[in-house]
């Protein structure tokens, strides 16, 4: 019996300079990154590949057959974000490689700035899936959005009334303070993850299964630019793939996640909590005090690795009142201006440079 093709596909994104400021993306490191890409294609490298961006953000999307973590596939995306830094550099674009933490490549991207959501499988007789890229916010931002697509029928009817999905689902999480991981088994473990995810700066959902075949079913990059760094050098902008259809949820269940603009981490330096706002691939500019965070989703068809697309699946006036909401939320959140809740607790702003001006204070306290 002949061995079922496995095909990877690797989505890979960093912050390599922005334009103007960091509201979006110059032109030339697209075509850059588009010619290094296209040269690994015809060296079959890669099977296929489309470019992105989502703000100031570079999203990199491959398909290859060489599995998750592999060192050719990290090592070319590590060189064409050198490359495109460099271009970023005679551009005097802001904040140009500021993504790239390492000086030299190591083997992997993790742990060197990149995000990174990969995943494995065998291609089904149709192979939908959406690749969704958020700007100005944190790896938690996908927590909810994920709980909400594989764990609440509220949100996805398929839970209820698919018998390939009523079983549930598993959500790998991971303690990023501590670097352990704990996989609970949803609905039956619902409340204890829920108790976990709903702490979106600490546990951040990494990967879920179908729970009956352990089928891959999304992953999400869970990278944070400041334990890395130790220090704020932008935020995390993160990255997520999700399958759809057939025993899995619907593309339209999927996006219905993202109706309701949750507050998440990020926007202006880092520092802020702000709606995410579900747009079209061109309104991926955030400006106003750097945000609202924005995220955006490309659907593609997987065709034998090809990636058939892509469509962009925000472009359509049903999420027109989400995108009002978010506005109206951004609204009341700027007008607390530097004090709580818009501005993040203290504990997430020891990675900002405001421990920098409160060390000018620290020898004016006096005990009472």
């Amino acid at each position: 019996m002949a061995k079922e093709r496995k095909i990877t596909i690797s989505v890979i994104k960093a912050d390599v300079g922005g334009f103007v400021g960091h509201s979006s993306f110059h032109p030339a490191l697209l075509d850059t990154a588009k010619e290094k890409l296209n040269n690994a294609k015809g060296k079959e490298v890669i099977v296929d590949f489309h470019v992105m961006r989502c703000g100031d953000d570079l999203e990199l999307i491959m398909t290859h057959e060489k599995g998750c973590d592999d060192k050719t596939i990290h090592e070319l995306a590590w060189n064409i974000f050198a490359a495109c830094t460099e271009v970023a550099k005679e551009l005097k674009l802001y904040g140009a490689g500021q993504d790239l933490l390492k000086d030299a490549f190591t083997g992997t991207v993790k742990g060197m700035g990149p995000c990174v959501a990969e995943m494995e499988f065998v291609e089904r007789k149709s192979e939908p899936i959406i690749v969704f890229m958020a700007d100005k916010t944190s790896s938690g931002a996908w927590n909810l959005p994920l709980y909400k697509i594989f764990g609440d029928p509220f949100n996805t009817a398929g839970l209820i009334i698919d018998p390939s999905m009523i079983e549930g689902f598993c959500f790998n999480v991971l303690d990023v303070k501590k670097g352990e991981s704990i996989t609970l088994s949803c609905p039956e473990e619902s409340y204890y993850l829920l108790a976990l995810i709903g702490a979106t700066d600490r546990y951040m959902v990494s990967s879920v299964y179908r729970k009956k075949d352990k089928e891959i079913t999304a992953v999400a990059s869970t990278q944070r630019l400041s334990l890395i760094a130790g220090k704020y050098v932008g935020k995390d902008d993160p990255v997520m793939i999700v399958r759809c259809q057939s025993g899995l949820p619907a593309v339209g269940e999927v996006l219905e996640a993202f109706s309701f603009p949750h507050l998440v981490q990020g926007w202006m330096r880092g520092s802020h909590h702000g709606p995410l706002m579900p747009v079209p691939f061109y309104e991926a500019n955030p400006t106003r005090f750097d945000g609202p965070p924005r995220v955006i989703a490309a659907g593609f068809q997987i065709t034998n690795g090809r990636l058939i697309g892509p469509h962009d699946m925000f472009d359509d006036p049903s999420f027109d009142e989400t995108r009002k909401k978010a506005n109206h939320v951004a609204e009341y959140m700027r007008r607390h201006g530097p004090f709580q809740p818009h501005r993040l607790p203290l504990e997430e702003m020891e990675y900002t440079t405001l421990p920098q001006v409160l060390e000018k204070l620290k020898d004016r306290f006096e005990k009472q």
